[in-house]
């Protein structure tokens, strides 16, 4: 199985504390990783590392930071198309740091949207890309890459995945192509206050299957709730839905081979969680991957 992830790619520079330091405060951390991030580069490792062919179309400059990224993803079998490779931009790089004893992480990153940063432009075979894809996952960070491949899934019948975790100003023109839409407790589109709301926004549309999740609590959908299992301990929640997204894209094609249906939807649903809650029980976003 094959799958296209479109969007964001950062470097992820992350820190476990004892506790978020206050103004002018200075303390050691317990522990310190670099890693690609990004909702786009997290869901495709998840997907490679549960067994799928991962295709990354992205963009993170050609700055020399942007090696580790090629490192980390290349090490997980994960094949990046990165688009701006020959220019000198940096990475956008998150800082994250994990409390220790919660798991909770606190992040600022510039999302790839820098001073200066010029859209990537699709590139020119992005229809044969996606045909030759078994799935489309979007995350609507570069909107000029997220609504071409979109759109030639819709017209070649692959199904879409949206990862929604918040709503931005691309986000709405995507939800036409959409198949599935997974989406935060964050998300808010304009007039919506509840899940209710977001659901329904989201099936008027256009989005086939809307769906929230919410951390532990259970995952939302029209037709009900898929209960998340508890991890044996919380070490670090960093990237959880973005592993959600990979595994379900990889639960979506080794379950459904003709249509989707509710049943199949608890069923995918209730597989992504499961690998999105061992995920949480030891720091980074790599370590549940070698456990």
């Amino acid at each position: 199985m094959r799958a296209l992830f479109v969007g964001l790619c950062t470097l992820d520079v992350i820190t476990r504390v004892g506790h978020v330091p206050a103004p002018n405060e200075k303390l050691t951390a317990s522990a310190q990783l670099i890693a690609a991030g990004g909702p786009a580069a997290n869901a495709a490792a998840t997907f490679a590392h549960l067994g799928g062919e991962a295709v990354l179309l992205t963009a993170f400059g050609g700055h020399s930071l942007a090696a580790a990224i090629d490192e980390d993803l290349a090490a997980l079998g994960v094949a990046v198309l990165n688009l701006t490779a020959d220019s000198p931009q940096p990475p956008a790089v998150s800082t994250i740091l994990v409390t220790e004893s919660t798991g909770d992480r606190a992040v600022a990153s510039m999302n790839g949207t820098s001073p200066g940063t010029v859209p990537p432009s699709p590139p020119g075979d992005l229809r044969a890309l996606v045909a030759s894809a078994d799935l489309v996952l979007v995350d609507a960070h570069h909107p000029t890459l997220a609504l071409p491949a979109a759109r030639h899934a819709r017209a070649e019948g692959i199904p879409t995945l949206l990862d929604a975790g918040s709503w931005r100003p691309g986000t709405a023109p995507l939800l036409p192509y959409t198949d599935l839409a997974v989406c935060s407790a964050d998300f808010r589109p304009p007039g919506t206050a509840t899940p209710s709301d977001v659901l329904a926004f989201l099936r008027g549309a256009g989005v086939r299957w809307p769906v929230i999740t919410r951390g532990p609590l259970p995952v939302l959908w029209a037709g009900g709730e898929v209960p998340v299992p508890a991890p044996t301990t919380v070490a670090d929640t960093l990237g959880a839905g973005d592993i959600f997204h990979g595994a379900l894209a990889h639960a979506l094609l080794t379950h459904v081979r003709t249509r989707l249906t509710p049943t199949l939807l608890t069923t995918i649903l209730r597989s992504a969680a499961e690998t999105a809650s061992r995920s949480c029980a030891s720091f980074g976003t790599r370590a549940w991957m070698r456990t």
